[in-house]
């Protein structure tokens, strides 16, 4: 890809580094499914790998930014205090850690850059990239959403039952989350053309940023499962809110992404049970 912007351009260097790791572990995971043990902790040692990798790539192009990690959590940048930097990495070495494991296809590396500013926290840059399908979506703030080259647009579907929808589980979530998750499937399953659980939540926003899925949403999803792609979303002629109330979705404990024509009548079966 060319044309990318400086901070675009470390990201996406960084991405490709740690997408070599995670295919070349990726391609051992098949092997290991038949052992007594299982790959539990070679997919965890991978997903710190990435992190790794992604971390130290990161840090030599922009030293003065802050991180917030999954593995890792907050690292402040050089002479600074955690969490109080104007620019910091929210990144997720491996979004979809249950497909990895499970020698499913598709996951990915999500990293957004989010500035510190007197109104609060914005997402101003974002890169996800599924190094299976050799697939890389980014955006900037003002600058459209892409694909590679292509420019992304969400759907312009108005029905809802001509719609498909992604969303997640509450599998390895709390009770409550998981009996919330349940009423909301059932009332939105039947007024829909479709409903997709494909395992990595930045992956699914990306497709609704592409006109893939018309709608998305999750219940205990973490800031850098959202962050990256719901930036993608917005610059894409989407919306992305928070189902709990939260200003700022990257943050809130629901989430909801879909085009304008569909945001609201989503919202409304999504709250009402």
């Amino acid at each position: 890809m060319s044309n990318l912007s400086p901070n675009l351009t470390i990201m996406l260097r960084a991405a490709e580094k740690a997408a070599k790791s995670l295919v070349r572990d990726f391609g051992e995971v098949e092997h290991l499914q038949v052992s007594r043990k299982g790959p539990a902790n070679f997919v965890s040692a991978a997903d710190k790998r990435s992190e790794k990798i992604l971390y130290e790539e990161l840090k030599k192009s922009r030293p003065t930014f802050g991180f917030l990690l999954e593995e890792s959590g907050e690292i402040a940048a050089d002479g600074a205090i955690a969490g109080q930097e104007e620019f910091r990495f929210i990144i997720d070495p491996l979004d979809g850690t249950t497909n990895f494991l499970h020698g499913i296809p598709h996951f990915n590396i999500s990293i957004g850059i989010e500035r510190q500013t007197a109104m609060g926290r914005e997402m101003i840059a974002g890169l996800v990239m599924d190094p299976i399908k050799n697939e890389v979506f980014h955006a900037e703030k003002g600058s459209g959403a892409f694909m590679q080259k292509r420019r992304l647009r969400v759907s312009a579907r108005r029905d809802l039952d001509m719609a498909v929808i992604g969303g997640g589980d509450a599998a390895s979530k709390s009770l409550d989350a998981q009996t919330l998750m349940t009423k909301q499937f059932a009332a939105l399953m039947g007024k829909t053309s479709g409903f997709r659980r494909m395992g990595a939540a930045a992956l699914d926003l990306c497709y609704v940023a592409a006109g893939r899925l018309d709608g998305f949403w999750e219940n205990g999803l973490s800031p850098w499962d959202v962050a990256a792609g719901a930036l993608i979303v917005k610059e894409a002629g989407g919306s992305v809110i928070s189902l709990t109330g939260d200003k700022n979705p990257v943050y809130g404990d629901c989430i909801l992404a879909a085009n304008a024509n569909l945001m609201q009548p989503i919202k409304k079966i999504l709250e009402s049970v």
